[in-house]
């Protein structure tokens, strides 16, 4: 198993976790042009876990950062927020702590990038991953503030 940085060639991989569903089909296409420019605005920051068998690389897990332009407010200077993404595990390869290892990188990259407050949408099944990596519950969504 090898960690790496999504690239533009991943685009249309990362469209597919997005929207999983053969019913969603039809939205891949628009939101691969648009990680396509938002990797290229360096506002998409993105890790994959694949495996290299003799067919090749094979991604088994990703999970994304989208950065979002907020403006500074009250007690936070910095203008950027970030957006955990697209956290996608393959089934064969679930609870093996590939999710957490991708979303810590994103939470690094944010943390390195100096950006304070993290938001999220989750599954009941995931709640867990994000309460042990610091997010809180705050209505629909969760927060994690540093």
């Amino acid at each position: 198993m090898r960690l790496r940085a999504v690239t533009q060639t991943d685009r249309d991989l990362i469209a597919m976790h997005r929207y999983p569903d053969e019913a969603d089909q039809a939205e891949r296409p628009v939101y691969a042009a648009w990680v396509a420019g938002a990797l290229a605005r360096d506002r998409y920051l993105g890790f994959v876990a694949v495996n290299d068998g003799g067919g090749g690389e094979e991604v088994v897990a990703g999970a994304g950062l989208t950065l979002l332009d907020w403006g500074p407010s009250r007690g936070d200077p910095q203008p950027d927020r970030g957006r955990l993404v697209n956290v996608w595990t393959h089934p064969a390869v679930r609870r093996q702590g590939l999710a957490r290892t991708l979303v810590t990188l994103c939470l690094d990259a944010a943390r390195n990038r100096g950006i304070t407050h993290l938001s999220l949408g989750t599954s009941p099944a995931a709640r867990g991953l994000y309460t042990a990596l610091g997010f809180e519950p705050s209505g629909t969504e969760m927060t994690l503030r540093r």
